[in-house]
């Protein structure tokens, strides 16, 4: 890799651009509110590109289903965006190419290559934000899976009676373990009732700051964690899991409820190796870091940057 390369995370509540250098160091970082709407969108990311100046290259990390070509199918936190080709419209409106890939796919790029995932021939990284994202690694190659929608770890239904998702289902795991779910948790515990503007890092700070219903939520947010993070270890047998996202940033107060619980559920966990479970090393940057590395790796297997 050489020179300065951007990369761009849209998340369902902000979009984040860095600039990254030939030793994936982030030297610019720009941040804006997610712009509502398909043309909004666009303008704001045009923005974002204006603003990290000249790059060898673009790549963009985008939640939801993604073509192969950059096309967005389908994306529950981005509602509007239905069949949308943000690559090539974001192209055409700068005149440039730009790489389109799933925003968790992103970050496992970016962990396996150069973070929490080094060295491991087989890794799962898992987004808690807004939603709740998925990226694979298996012997150095992203798994994308037959139509490229490989990682939608987020709509595994968990309690089928549960509540309604955004894609239309009910009791899918990100209602439960995401941000967003949180908040649900903490609502109906009756916790924060007065607060019509609640966020997860709420909850959270709540918790570490010593209230004991807050913890107890936090608790059961780490239960649902551990769930599907214990499903996901049964099917795909995963050396590490990567836990990134704005939820990461929560740090201990959340990975230690998740390792308790996960050993608790996992199958038969007196007769195999438990895989390691880590935070991000890139924290929520992993995805635009790994937006950023997308013309490395388009149609090549990755490199941890040891030689492997």
């Amino acid at each position: 890799m050489s020179g300065r390369r951007a990369g761009i995370d849209v998340g369902g509540t902000k979009c984040v651009a860095v600039v990254i250098d030939d030793d994936l160091r982030v030297v610019a970082e720009h941040r804006i509110a997610t712009p509502h709407g398909t043309d909004a969108l666009i303008d704001g990311l045009a923005d974002l590109v204006e603003r990290v100046g000249r790059c060898d290259s673009i790549g963009l990390g985008v939640p939801g289903l993604i073509t192969r070509d950059g096309v967005i199918r389908a994306s529950p936190n981005l509602s509007s965006a239905i069949d949308f080709p943000v690559g090539r419209r974001l192209s055409d409106r700068i005149g440039r190419f730009v790489h389109v890939e799933n925003d968790a796919t992103c970050a496992a790029i970016a962990e396996w290559r150069a973070g929490a995932a080094t060295g491991a021939r087989h890794a799962v990284v898992v987004t808690l934000g807004t939603g709740i994202g998925g990226g694979l690694v298996s012997e150095g190659r992203v798994v994308r899976g037959a139509n490229g929608f490989a990682g939608e770890i987020g709509h595994m239904i968990v309690d089928p009676t549960g509540p309604r998702c955004p894609c239309g289902q009910h009791g899918c795991w990100e209602r439960f373990a995401s941000g967003t779910g949180l908040v649900f948790l903490a609502q109906r515990a009756g916790l924060f009732a007065d607060r019509s503007d609640l966020r997860g890092e709420d909850v959270t700070t709540a918790a570490i700051g010593g209230d004991d219903a807050a913890r107890v939520v936090l608790d059961e947010f780490g239960k649902w964690v551990a769930l599907g993070l214990a499903n996901l270890t049964n099917a795909l047998d995963p050396e590490v899991i990567v836990i990134g996202g704005g939820l990461a940033a929560s740090g201990d107060a959340v990975i230690e409820s998740v390792r308790r619980w996960f050993a608790e559920l996992l199958y038969s966990p007196g007769l195999r190796p438990h895989p390691r479970i880590d935070i991000a090393r890139h924290g929520p940057l992993a995805g635009a870091i790994g937006a950023a590395l997308l013309s490395e790796v388009a149609n090549e297997p990755l490199s941890d940057g040891t030689g492997h």
